[in-house]
């Protein structure tokens, strides 16, 4: 379909839009913002919303003395506020061509579940920017603000297209190039990279970022024996390197093994260094995932 085509049915049903309007993204971290958002920062400032009282120290500003406090005390005490401040949201897609396997495939599942999550951050007026893998470093995606960027945001994501095989550690390194502050990174990607992710997770930890890894695979790739059978010739997608095998119970339950090994070690691994893991199944719906596996494990209230 030509972008200009696109509407916000092709990635989130109205539907859809009405539940995500309700949710905020939230960050475990405290990040102070640019400009004035919508969300109410742990950060006490000097906004609107009471908080709480402290006592006045020599040289803070007299304008924030409650006065009243004093004529019943005796005593200086300064008004808190809540400040509300916007927040940083990036969304770092792998565009790689084993992404693009599946029914629905582990790229669309990827573009719908930024395209809710950054819906949400524009309802908030948070930044919000989505790039992929391949993404330049002289061209980063579009940094969008705002209800009213729905369309960009979502012509954006729309465009995106399987086959940008980059490395993790390189994507990543790029990704920290053209995006050095502070914020909520949400990585979306099946882990397929024969040199690991321990080094660009790592490399990510060193940033001052809020990380979420959605490790997305698809349901052969979570339960091959529903689908795979006899003699099969498996050839990998991103570099054709080839494997002759015959499907058998033994077989399967050394996939079944080692896969389970692969998912609880990325989880640990994240877990350790104060990274958020969650396992993803694209025949999940991603409004499902958003507003209760992603709400649980604290990324959006």
């Amino acid at each position: 379909m030509p972008a200009t085509t696109i509407s916000p049915a092709d990635l989130l049903s109205p539907k859809m839009l009405a539940q995500l309007e309700r949710l905020e993204l939230v960050s475990r971290k405290i990040f102070r913002g640019r400009m004035k958002g919508e969300r109410r920062s742990k950060r006490k400032g000097q906004s609107v919303e009471f908080a709480d009282f402290r006592n006045y120290v020599h040289g803070d500003d007299l304008r924030f003395i409650d006065w009243n406090t004093f004529a019943r005390l005796d005593k200086l005490f300064l008004k808190l506020f809540l400040e509300e401040e916007d927040l940083h949201f990036f969304t770092l897609i792998d565009a790689s061509t084993s992404m693009d396997f599946g029914e629905p495939t582990k790229l669309y599942f990827a573009k719908q579940m930024a395209a809710a999550l950054g819906y949400i951050g524009l309802c908030r007026a948070d930044r919000v920017r989505i790039e992929t893998f391949g993404t330049p470093i002289r061209k980063p995606g579009p940094v969008l603000r705002g209800r009213h960027s729905l369309m960009r945001m979502l012509d954006y994501v729309h465009q995106i297209e399987p086959g940008e095989n980059v490395s993790l550690l390189e994507a990543v390194k790029s990704f920290c190039l053209r995006n050095q502050g502070k914020g909520v990174l949400v990585l979306i990607t099946d882990l397929m990279d024969k040199s690991g992710y321990e080094a660009a997770f790592r490399f990510l930890t060193a940033q001052q970022m809020d990380v979420y890894v959605i490790h997305t695979l698809s349901p052969v790739e979570l339960n091959p024996e529903d689908q795979l059978k006899g003699d099969l010739r498996l050839v990998d997608a991103e570099d054709e390197d080839a494997a002759e095998i015959t499907v058998s119970r033994p077989l399967l339950e050394k996939y079944r093994k080692t896969l389970n090994a692969f998912v609880e070690g990325a989880r640990s691994f994240c877990t350790k260094r104060g990274m958020t893991y969650m396992l993803a199944n694209t025949d999940m719906p991603v409004d499902q995932v958003v507003s209760s596996y992603l709400r649980q494990r604290g990324l959006v209230r």
